[in-house]
Formats: C-alpha cells, sequence, structure tokens
C-alpha cells in the first residue's frame, strides 16, 4: 500500500496533459457547481480534509488508510502514511519517511497533484465535464460530476461528488486505464484555522540524514 501511496504522489509531478486538438466540452451545471466550491474554498483562510484514501484495481478497493490535507492559497500540505507533500509557493517536496528521501520539483504548468481540491482546478483546461445527476454518498444526497480527459493522460476519468449545499467535496475517485482506481472520502473538514507558520514550509535542517534530490 505504501508504495502505491508514494508512486501516486509522486508521479503527479510528472503527469499531465500538453496540448489539446480536440475541442473541449463543459456542462453548464457541472461547471457552475464546481465554480461555486471552488469559489467557497478561495474565500476561506485556510481549509483542513480529514480523509480515506483507497486503491485497488476494477473498481474495487482493497485497502484504506487515513490521511490529511492542509491548503491555504496556493500552498498545501498532504499527508498518508508514511508519505507527505509539501507546496510552499515555489516548490513541491515529497518526503517518504521510511525510505528517508525527499524529491523536490517545480511545478510546471502541466503537473497534477491527486489530492481532494486538484481536480477543481484542472478541470478547466485537462477535460470534459458532464453532469451525471444525484447519488447518495454517505448519507449525503451528493451532484455527480464526471470528468474525462480531452487528451490521453493515463486517466480514463474521475468522478466527483459534491455537496452542493454546503459547497464541498465529498468524495472523488480516479480511474486509470489500467483499470487502477484511486479513492478520496472526505471524513472531516475545518475552515479558518490558526495554523502554524511552519505548516507550508520545508525545513531542510529536519532531513539531515535523508537523500534530498532536486528534478
Amino acid at each position: 500500500m505504501k508504495n502505491i501511496i508514494s508512486k501516486i504522489i509522486v508521479s503527479s509531478l510528472v503527469v499531465g496533459t500538453v496540448g489539446f486538438t480536440n475541442a473541449q466540452k463543459i456542462d453548464a451545471k457541472a461547471k457552475k457547481i464546481l465554480d461555486d466550491i471552488t469559489a467557497n474554498y478561495k474565500s476561506k483562510k485556510n481549509s483542513y480534509f480529514k480523509f480515506s484514501f483507497g486503491n485497488g484495481i476494477n473498481g474495487q478497493i482493497a485497502k484504506t488508510e487515513p490521511g490529511i490535507y492542509y491548503a491555504a492559497g496556493d500552498k498545501y500540505k498532504l499527508k498518508i502514511m508514511e508519505t507527505e507533500q509539501i507546496f510552499d509557493g515555489n516548490k513541491i517536496y515529497n518526503i517518504n519517511t521510511e525510505d528517508m528521501e525527499v524529491t523536490v520539483a517545480k511545478p510546471n504548468g502541466t503537473s497534477s497533484m491527486f489530492s481532494p481540491i486538484n481536480y477543481l482546478s484542472t478541470y478547466r483546461n485537462d477535460y470534459n465535464v458532464t453532469y451525471e445527476g444525484k447519488k447518495n454518498v454517505s448519507g449525503v444526497n451528493a451532484d455527480f460530476i464526471k470528468l474525462t480527459p480531452v487528451k490521453s493522460n493515463g486517466i480514463k476519468y474521475v468522478y466527483l461528488f459534491v455537496d452542493s449545499a454546503k459547497k464541498q467535496m465529498v468524495k472523488l475517485e480516479q480511474h486509470g486505464n489500467n483499470k487502477d482506481v484511486a479513492v478520496i472520502a472526505i471524513k472531516e473538514y475545518k475552515e479558518n484555522q490558526n495554523l502554524d507558520s511552519g505548516m507550508f514550509v520545508f525545513d531542510k535542517n529536519k532531513y539531515k540524514n535523508y537523500v534530498i534530490t532536486e528534478l
């Protein structure tokens, strides 16, 4: 499980789409829902999610692990098991505590992080968007939105489940062309907390014994 998580997080630095030749199609209802959620998150000083991360194949989740996600403006911190990712507004730091490795890279405009809210921004250029109706997700009558890549990027489709009344994400499913599936289900949401000033800072002194690689 930990190797799968590390692969998903680290590969997020390079997986993306480059150049489009097909006309993008975005359903108006789905767009309004996603834009309302995006505006809601952006209006907050910061946001926090506690979630479960699951991975499997053929739509079946083999195992789930807890994760946490903090965001403030463009900065974020994501942690699942022994793997942590920090974006300080300039560079992305992937930290693997078990292997004692840190990978550092600058986002290149085509990167895509598998996080609770990354698709709220990437859908605008990278995906065709359709509204699929309502679906009950953990007791929430959620709006179901499907994203299909405009150009092949290894992803077959992405399902977003949204609580439109609260303007919050409930669940995200990413289905790969290789039949892999990764799921984030949000369990807890908080906003406008008093966060530590170093929340989104990578302190190199804490990782003196780690192998640090700049990409």
